[in-house]
């Protein structure tokens, strides 16, 4: 009897404890909290109340209504997403302005090149050029067709410019003769053995292929970067997520203590869970990366489209120079193979040199270039871009890493017994998983199905692969889209790359890369000498203009 009476005494002093402890235990804190994040609840109790009614938060006592935990789930779902958002902002906003820092410097690049060439041409060549200058826009208009995606075969583009002027000046030199579309056709059977511009157009071919390669390639991969970090960023919470994430963000609210904040490796484990496949665009993001890094070695070194483009004007003109000083044999040689055209009678034959050719030149002085493109220069962007590159690598991995350093979702550098870990303010204990899907298998606070890899994401590895393929082939100097077996190695390919009817399509065959052939100032034996004195006097004058526009530029 004295047992039992003991029991019931001690029962009702613990009652009377545990009834104390409760009302000491009030909802005040929570509800001034809730006011403080901009929640408005219909109600909040005053006191804890039981918590039978909870479906993610501990059902014991608690402080929260089944709207509140409901309204908490929402607002976790949205506070994740905003602070991928935030974390992924430096990311998105380095992709898309060094892209358009990029395509706006290359292409007023192209815009500053073509306009210096003009004014150089009008006035080195005067009225020759101008009545030819379409076959120089037409040359530009393909580059820039090219660099913005055109399908442009690189190589066939550029056979023809030489083509196509080696028939213009082939006619300009040859002005007492009527020359017909039929003879130019014959001229091209030799122009393998005459090779009538020199070097360059073999020199100029590789230095351009390569650079626009690069080029163009490298503003692709900054959109292809810009479009999946966007993309990606904009992540879809699983119901299991939002539930993991309510419960470590809010049920501290519930359980009355809601400025504890969750425990590192707790964070580390619902962040892991929820960007599971996030994570495992990682190794192709970082293979990406890689490639991108390696192209832009290609636009610091010898193929950087800047020191190419800039002195094409120079480099046309010295072979347009070679054509002059090899004009005598040319003609020998196509008069040999194709014939003596027919002259062209007295009206274009008795013309002055003056009327054909007006040598207007005067020192082309450096200084006189158009001021840098886009108010910088390919170096310093290149510098920037590589930094910036290198920092991104690893980021959708390092990204849980990142969220649970945040102080407004965990403890910081609190003690490890002074943090939420889910249940209650105490130390964490589970293992942290490793990053990607298929880790996450027995993540303790995230249920992820490994079977079921998100489809969006996976699209967007599969455009890194794509992509990095590109990359890899442009750093060979290979266009992915005109592969072939080009001795050059810049694989613009051997078909053309038009779809379409080409500007720069003509008649005559491209010029090809052959053996020098010594030149033979003896001319041809022709009892026409007469009419062949315009031509004489035509070269002389284009070699002397020619070569002060080449010893100035040297």
């Amino acid at each position: 009897m004295l047992r039992l009476e003991t029991i019931i005494c001690t029962f009702s002093v613990l009652s009377v404890a545990a009834r104390a402890d409760f009302k000491a235990r009030n909802c005040s804190e929570v509800r001034e909290a809730c006011i403080g994040r901009g929640f408005s609840f219909a109600h909040v109790p005053l006191q804890e109340i039981p918590g039978e009614h909870l479906r993610v938060c501990p059902q014991g006592n608690t402080c929260c209504t089944q709207e509140m935990e409901d309204k908490f789930g929402q607002q976790s779902k949205q506070d994740f997403e905003n602070l991928v958002d935030e974390m992924s902002h430096e990311l998105r906003s380095t992709f898309v302005s060094r892209h358009k820092r990029f395509d706006e410097f290359f292409l007023e690049l192209l815009e500053n090149t073509e306009r210096s060439l003009n004014e150089m041409f009008v006035r080195t060549y005067g009225k020759p050029y101008m009545q030819n200058s379409e076959v120089f826009e037409n040359l530009f208009a393909e580059l820039k067709r090219y660099y913005t995606g055109g399908n442009v075969n690189l190589e066939e583009m550029l056979n023809d410019f030489w083509s196509r002027l080696l028939e213009r000046m082939f006619t300009l030199l040859n002005s007492q003769y009527a020359i017909t579309e039929d003879y130019l056709e014959c001229i091209s059977k030799y122009t393998d053995q005459l090779k009538p511009f020199g070097d360059v157009p073999r020199k100029l071919k590789a230095q351009v292929t390569r650079a626009f390669i690069a080029a163009r390639t490298f503003v692709q991969g900054l959109s292809v970067g810009r479009e999946v970090a966007q993309r990606v960023s904009k992540v879809s919470s699983t119901p299991a997520c939002i539930r993991a994430l309510t419960k470590m963000l809010y049920c501290p609210f519930c359980q009355g203590m809601p400025a504890v904040k969750s425990c590192k490796n707790y964070c580390l484990n619902v962040m892991k869970g929820c960007l599971a496949n996030q994570a495992d665009l990682d190794p192709e993001w970082n293979l990406y990366i890689d490639a991108m890094l390696l192209v832009a070695q290609r636009l610091e070194g010898p193929f950087n489209i800047e020191s190419v483009m800039e002195p094409i004007d120079v480099k046309i003109s010295e072979a347009i120079m070679n054509m002059q000083d090899n004009s005598a044999q040319v003609s020998y040689r196509v008069f040999q193979g194709c014939g003596q055209p027919k002259p062209a009678g007295m009206t274009r034959s008795t013309r002055g040199v003056s009327d054909v050719f007006n040598a207007r030149f005067r020192p082309y002085s450096p200084e006189e270039r158009p001021t840098t493109a886009a108010g910088t220069s390919l170096d310093r962007l290149v510098v920037d871009i590589k930094e910036k590159l290198k920092l991104s690598k690893k980021f959708w991995s390092n990204l849980p890493e990142a969220m649970c350093v945040e102080d407004r979702v965990t403890a910081g550098n609190a003690s490890d017994d002074d943090c939420w870990n889910g249940h209650t303010k105490g130390r964490y204990f589970p293992e942290v998983q490793k990053d990607g899907l298929t880790n996450q298998v027995n993540n303790p606070e995230v249920g992820v199905d490994i079977t079921r890899p998100d489809t969006f994401i996976r699209q967007q590895i599969m455009a890194l692969r794509v992509m990095t393929n590109k990359l890899k082939n442009a750093y060979n100097g290979n266009d992915i889209y005109f592969q072939d077996s080009s001795d050059e190695g810049s694989g613009s390919g051997s078909g053309s790359g038009c779809t379409e009817v080409c500007p720069t399509d003509m008649d005559g065959a491209a010029v090809t890369e052959a053996p020098v052939v010594e030149a033979d100032r003896s001319g041809p034996v022709d009892d026409s000498a007469p009419l062949r004195a315009p031509s004489v006097a035509l070269p002389t004058m284009l070699a002397l203009s020619a070569l002060a526009l080449h010893r100035q530029w040297r």
